[in-house]
């Protein structure tokens, strides 16, 4: 058994849909993940926030604009749009209700309801022997938020037996529950979770993220010339581009497949005889596999006397970001300072409020974090040469080489960040 997830653009339209249930119409048995179709997302949070303003003729137009796309995809699909109409029916009645954020929450998982519920329509109208297996029945999140991998697994096998033998089960990516039984998810990009979680748990063949390019580049094309797919990166060489700006996967789906050591396979359903880029626990040794760059990013320094020889400094300033929740990217210190990244800003007012209380403080905002990501063991010597040459021209904000075997990330101006792209790709690749 495989598991495919299939993204936004790949079933963003009535004929997208066509060649997604014509791509997987093989005979061989798989679970389908679905995220929304492109664009619905954003639309329901946009009726969401017209709630939230008190506008309900806004939120009821935005509906209503959005049912009309809709009614057009049956139409091109030629399922009776009748399948559809109780979840509209649902989302014109909470035009008028009050706004909170599980409100919110609500609403934007009908995406995702939606272009299931006409996906399966549509394979069983073929002929195809498809089922749908509601995610909101067995995906459940824990009192931190994140995924109970215990009782999702409990449940997905109860859901299992009783949705039958199917050749093709299609489910929800992104959408689940949380502790209280409510409709949560599992936030942005989040259909990618779902497929390696399902996968994981289910220890299947491999876990198939198709969307509409082919693997991941080497370098971002969207700056730099010449990009190649690559064809193969380890576990750990995926998360790092993953969370350091490849947009192309979600950084928390590989942990759970690495953990059961099922492959990823990333694929292109506007190209679907592309290689793409196969994703398992071989590392290829020293070679350097890509670069990505990662923005929004603030720099905070902080400088003190009293951090010399004490070691309870570190763990103060570390408190400081613990308890508002916010992640530290990149870390360097001194023997009186220690500078942080983060990409956070929503408490760092407050943040930076407390660590004055430590020492002196800055913090510089426009800021990209580069990264080199691949066999980058301290055996294998001159690669980080290599790379720090290619930015000689370019000023460097902050280096962290080592917490990594696979990274070496570099903290620069966003104003700088497409040149450092380039120079890096002249010379490593």
């Amino acid at each position: 058994m495989k598991v495919l997830k299939f993204g936004g653009t790949s079933v963003g339209s009535a004929a997208r849909m066509k060649a997604v249930a014509e791509l997987v119409a093989d005979g061989e048995q798989k679970i389908i993940v679905l995220s929304a179709m492109s664009g619905t997302t954003n639309q329901l949070l946009q009726m969401a926030e017209y709630i939230r303003v008190g506008n309900a003729s806004g939120a009821t137009d935005t509906m209503n604009i959005l049912e009309k796309k809709y009614r057009a995809e049956c139409e091109g699909l030629g399922i009776d749009y009748a399948v559809l109409k109780p979840f509209f029916s649902t989302l014109r009645r909470r035009c008028l209700q009050p706004f909170t954020p599980q409100v919110e929450k609500d609403i934007v998982s009908y995406g995702e309801l939606i272009s299931t519920t006409m996906m399966t329509t549509y394979m069983v109208q073929q002929g195809l022997d498809a089922a749908l297996m509601p995610a909101l029945d067995y995906m459940r999140l824990n009192n931190d938020g994140e995924p109970d991998m215990l009782l999702t697994e409990r449940l997905l096998r109860e859901q299992l037996a009783q949705t039958g033998e199917h050749l093709y089960i299609i489910t929800q990516g992104f959408i689940c529950r949380n502790t209280e039984g409510q409709i949560d998810n599992l936030r942005r990009g989040g259909s990618d979770y779902t497929a390696s979680i399902v996968g994981a748990i289910l220890e299947v063949d491999e876990i198939q993220i198709w969307t509409d390019i082919d693997g991941i580049h080497n370098n971002d094309p969207r700056y730099v010339e010449g990009t190649k797919p690559l064809r193969n990166l380890s576990f750990d060489e995926a998360a790092e581009l993953a969370y350091f700006g490849a947009k192309i996967l979600h950084p928390t789906c590989i942990l759970p497949a690495k953990m059961h050591n099922v492959p990823v396979r990333l694929l292109n359903t506007m190209e679907p005889s592309a290689p793409g880029t196969y994703i398992d626990n071989h590392t290829s040794s020293g070679t350097i596999k890509a670069v990505a760059a990662k923005d929004g990013i603030y720099a905070v320094r902080v400088q003190s006397d009293r951090m010399l020889m004490a070691y309870g400094f570190l763990s103060r300033v570390f408190k400081v970001f613990e308890q508002y929740r916010t992640a530290i990217d990149l870390i360097t210190t001194s023997e009186v300072a220690v500078s942080m990244s983060v990409d956070n800003d929503s408490h760092l007012k407050e943040i930076l409020a407390e660590l004055r209380t430590l020492g002196t403080v800055s913090v510089e905002g426009n800021m990209s974090i580069i990264s080199v990501v691949g066999d980058l063991r301290p055996n294998n010597q001159g690669l980080e040469s290599l790379v720090i040459t290619a930015l000689k021209d370019i000023p460097i904000r902050m280096i962290s080489y080592g917490g990594s075997d696979h990274n070496i990330s570099l903290l620069v101006s966003s104003d700088n960040k497409v040149k450092a792209l380039q120079a890096l790709s002249r010379c490593l690749f």
